[in-house]
C-alpha cells in the first residue's frame, strides 16, 4: 500500500518553519519519493504565523492542498490556533512544551494556558527550545523540530535527511564546520524527544 504523509508545521517568523519544510521536501526527493512543499506566510509578512505544508508520497500527489494533516506541529500559542483546522482523530499533534503551556493537564485548568486540539489521535509536547538553548545553540532549534518531524512521519531515513541538509546548508557548513555538528546533534535530539514522548504517552 502506497504511503502518503501530510505534514503542517506552524510557528512565528524567525523560528525557521519554512527551512524545515524545504529540507523535508528535499529529503523526500532524494529518497526517490514524490514531495511537495508549500509555504504560507499568512496575511502579515512580518509578525504573522508562518505555516509550511509538506506532503511526501510513494506515488503522485493528487492535490497541493489538504484538509487534514497526519502530523501537525505548532511552535507557538498562535500556531496552535492557526493549525487547529488541520487536526482530526487521525492526527499526531506535536507542540513545543518550552513555549506553550497547555490549558489542560490531567483535567486541571491552567491559567493562561493554550487550548490544545481535542480531536487529535495523540498529543505530545517536546521541549525543543529549551534543549536548543541548554544543550546546543539557539539557532538549531528548527533542526530539533525537523528531527522530531522525521521520527513522527517515518517516511524518510535520517541519512537521506542529512543529505538534504548538506544540499541546502553545505556552504554554511564549510564556512563553519561546528555548525554542521550542531545541526546533526539537533536532528538526533529531535528524534529522541519524540521517541521518549511517544513511549510516555502509551
Amino acid at each position: 500500500m502506497a504511503q502518503l504523509v501530510k505534514i503542517a508545521i506552524a510557528g512565528e517568523g524567525g523560528q525557521g518553519v519554512q527551512a524545515i519544510g524545504d529540507i523535508l521536501a528535499e529529503a523526500g526527493n532524494l529518497a526517490g519519493k514524490e514531495a511537495l512543499y508549500i509555504p504560507n506566510f499568512g496575511v502579515e509578512q512580518r509578525g504573522g504565523v508562518s505555516v509550511a505544508f509538506v506532503q511526501i508520497s510513494d506515488e503522485q500527489i493528487g492535490s497541493p492542498k489538504f484538509a487534514s494533516g497526519d502530523i501537525v506541529i505548532a511552535l507557538s500559542g498562535r500556531a496552535v490556533d492557526r493549525t487547529g483546522q488541520y487536526v482530526t482523530k487521525d492526527t499526531l499533534f506535536v507542540y513545543d512544551s518550552s513555549l506553550i503551556t497547555a490549558a489542560t493537564a490531567n483535567g486541571d485548568d491552567k491559567a493562561g494556558g493554550v487550548e490544545l486540539p481535542r480531536d487529535a489521535k495523540q498529543i505530545i509536547g517536546i521541549p525543543a527550545t529549551e534543549v536548543a538553548q541548554q544543550e546546543l545553540i539557539p539557532r538549531v532549534f528548527n533542526m530539533i523540530v525537523l528531527g522530531a518531524t522525521i521520527r513522527a512521519a517515518g517516511i524518510v531515513e535520517m541519512e537521506t535527511v542529512r543529505g538534504a541538509l548538506e544540499n541546502k546548508l553545505g556552504k554554511k557548513f564549510v564556512d563553519n564546520p561546528k555548525l554542521r555538528e550542531f545541526n546533526y546533534q539537533a536532528l538526533e535530539r529531535g528524534v529522541e524527544l519524540v521517541e521518549k514522548a511517544l513511549q510516555e504517552g502509551k
